[in-house]
């Protein structure tokens, strides 16, 4: 119950932010795709949690969320085959755009060249293998195609409005996508309560905003994928 106290929460600063947004800017906005926005946090959260654990526990042995991260993941690459989203312009595809590819390396690497030196100055607990093979695979797998996937689609059509910036035009679909990302990580319900944590809030949101610029850029979400991946497991490899 707590967990979907939580993403309640979550989805009504959504709501609220969006709606209040888009009374800014009636001529620009589309409050069906806000809703729509909202559904998907909801039934993202729904698969990460088993339904909020009325779905059976498949695999008991292994610590870690994998059947709730593979179960995510596949209702997200269907929502993108649907007739209204499109796993292209979804960002779900391998193609890059045309002369991106410098530009989103560069940046790339100096992701990697940070998380690389902060990981040297802050090394991870000893993890194990199941551990690894986790962090180098679904954080990144299941959270990029949603926030920088469908969700990014979902709330640039929802604002239209755009304003360029390092060579990307940016939209308040960008913003709340990073927000939400953010949220989804800091924001909770326990104990009576709602929590918030800044400190989390600050270090998932701001490298979000690197994982749109790739995404805007490239027309992918392969680079997001690969660079969260690395920056949850570069820690815990020795």
């Amino acid at each position: 119950m707590n967990g979907l106290i939580g993403i309640v929460g979550v989805i009504a600063l959504l709501i609220i932010a969006g709606g209040i947004l888009g009374l800014c800017q009636r001529d620009r906005f589309a409050p069906r795709w806000l809703i729509a926005a909202a559904g998907l946090v909801l039934v993202n959260d729904a698969m990460l949690t088993r339904v909020y654990g009325l779905l059976p526990r498949l695999m008991p042995t292994l610590a870690w969320n994998w059947q709730g991260k593979i179960m995510a993941l596949a209702v997200t690459l269907l929502i993108a085959a649907l007739p209204a989203f499109g796993w292209r312009v979804s960002g779900l595809t391998i193609r890059q755009a045309s002369g991106t590819l410098a530009s989103c390396l560069s940046v790339a690497l100096l992701y990697c060249l940070v998380f690389a030196i902060l990981a040297h100055l802050f090394p991870g607990d000893q993890a194990d293998h199941e551990t690894v093979a986790f962090q180098l695979t679904m954080p990144g797998l299941e959270e990029e195609p949603f926030y920088r996937g469908i969700l990014l689609f979902a709330l640039d059509r929802a604002f239209a409005a755009r304003w360029r910036f390092l060579g990307v035009d940016w939209g308040w679909g960008a913003v709340l996508s990073c927000g939400l990302f953010g949220l989804a990580h800091a924001f909770g319900y326990a104990g009576g309560a709602f929590s918030f944590d800044p400190l989390t809030m600050a270090l998932t949101a701001l490298p979000a905003f690197i994982a749109v610029w790739l995404r805007l850029r490239s027309g992918t979400v392969l680079l997001p994928i690969v660079l969260h991946n690395f920056g949850n497991s570069i820690s815990l490899l020795r």
